[in-house]
């Protein structure tokens, strides 16, 4: 009998642990997602901006008894531990890098104790915190994010750092963005986006014949640029598109593109 469920180790992600009494003052004026009523066990998705309001890290926010962790991006972990480490000053805060594995748990059926439902999307299934496989089938991380992407959620690869605007990779649409919790880093660019509705581009999921063009390569329609290919596989990749420009014959390298607008992602 298969396996409904599938369990990876996403060995790309890390954790940074948040403790000491000002630990939730301190990090609800960063981020764009609220701490404030975040309780032990809940699982929050956000990210750090610049001032300017482009997204520089992606991080899910974990409650603890005794504070958080970040779960965040292995390769950026110690950038952003650097840049939480300005921000403190005097706050009683205590940083740290923690060791305990991240993983997620996906597919048909109900995850065993331990984990928590990632805040995204729920078809994106759950993820755990040195939580145990189960009855899971292993799989290998890629297996996940074939997984992530078939359902049109954009990951890392595809914003990058100090690039993209949160909105543009949907960050409003995915529970990454408290508009109503005050101010964070980068919230008055944030803030006039969503409420002038100054959306041009938004990430969507393409698809297509055999391999993806290359990252980066340009989108058109007919000879207008439409947008940028971003991360993908064969049959599928993400790319930040001009939403007026989502309709017809798109091309990108030469070959023939179509938007799959997922259902959760209204235009």
């Amino acid at each position: 009998m298969p396996h409904a469920l599938s369990y990876a180790a996403l060995s790309s992600r890390a954790l940074i642990s948040l403790s000491g009494e000002d630990w939730r003052d301190f990090l609800q004026g960063l981020i764009t997602q609220d701490v404030e009523t975040l309780q032990p066990g809940e699982l929050r998705f956000g990210g750090l901006l610049t001032p300017q309001g482009r997204l520089l890290f992606d991080l899910f926010v974990v409650g603890r008894d005794d504070g958080c962790w970040l779960d965040v991006e292995g390769e950026h972990r110690a950038a952003l531990t650097m840049r939480l480490t300005m921000y403190r000053l005097r706050a009683k805060v205590v940083i740290a890098a923690d060791e305990t594995p991240v993983a997620a748990l996906f597919g048909q059926g109900a995850a065993p104790p331990g984990w928590i439902v990632d805040p995204r999307l729920a078809g994106l299934g759950w993820r755990g915190y040195g939580a145990a496989s189960g009855d899971a089938a292993v799989v290998d991380e890629a297996v996940y994010e074939t997984h992530r992407l078939a359902l049109g959620v954009p990951g890392p690869a595809d914003w990058g750092s100090e690039k993209t605007y949160p909105i543009e990779a949907n960050f409003d649409l995915l529970n990454g963005i408290d508009f109503h919790k005050g101010c964070f880093v980068g919230q008055e660019t944030t803030s006039r986006m969503k409420r002038r509705g100054q959306i041009k581009n938004r990430m969507l999921p393409l698809t297509f014949e055999g391999a993806p063009p290359a990252f980066d390569a340009e989108l058109l329609l007919g000879d207008r640029r439409a947008g940028g290919m971003l991360s993908g596989q064969d049959g599928r990749a993400m790319a930040l598109l001009r939403l007026d420009r989502i309709d017809g014959d798109l091309t990108a390298d030469g070959k023939a593109v179509k938007v799959d607008r997922p259902k959760w992602l209204p235009l």
